[in-house]
């Protein structure tokens, strides 16, 4: 996804925790592969765009860092815009795609810090015992949707929602014939 050229980023400002600004922060774009299908969203458009609006290119740099890392406020001092403006426009009717393209991206970066702390855990178990309290904390909540086949009964949310599908497609053949 992204090229081996990481973005040079410097903060301009004399107190770090102000640099959340478009003016605090000098940025370079990443070089983002035209083939990769996270970014093929429809960006949103400014009808008058400011020297500060959140360009397309900007939306897409703001997603594929928001894929490697899985972390919203790195993603958005990345662009050097505040989570505020991205909040904003992500919320504006016309965002929709950057909207799609942000939780899918945010899905991504959290499945890559699963894995790290997966090995970590994996890597230094024996020597640090807050390992395995990390890889407990994985296991325990990675695949929360997961239901034990026991307690699908009915009246469960699942066995429910697998009822209306069989029954559904159960009407659907009927009305064929």
């Amino acid at each position: 996804m992204l090229s081996d050229d990481t973005p040079t980023k410097r903060n301009k400002r004399k107190i770090p925790r102000q640099a959340t600004s478009e003016v605090a922060w000098e940025f370079n774009p990443i070089v983002v592969s035209d083939s990769d299908p996270l970014l093929e969203f429809p960006p949103y458009l400014h009808k008058q765009p400011r020297r500060n609006s959140i360009t397309p290119d900007l939306q897409r740099a703001f997603v594929a860092h928001l894929a490697v890392t899985g972390i919203v406020t790195a993603a958005a001092v990345h662009i050097g815009r505040s989570l505020e403006a991205l909040y904003k426009l992500r919320a504006r009717p016309g965002a929709e795609g950057f909207a799609a393209a942000w939780d899918e991206a945010l899905g991504w970066g959290v499945k890559r810090i699963e894995d790290c702390a997966i090995e970590r855990a994996l890597a230094e178990g024996l020597s640090n015992p807050r390992a395995n309290s990390i890889l407990c904390f994985i296991i325990r909540h990675r695949h929360a949707q997961y239901v034990d086949a026991r307690y699908v009964i009915p009246g469960h949310w699942l066995y429910e929602q697998i009822r209306d599908e069989v029954l559904g497609e159960e009407d659907e053949g009927a009305d064929l014939t």
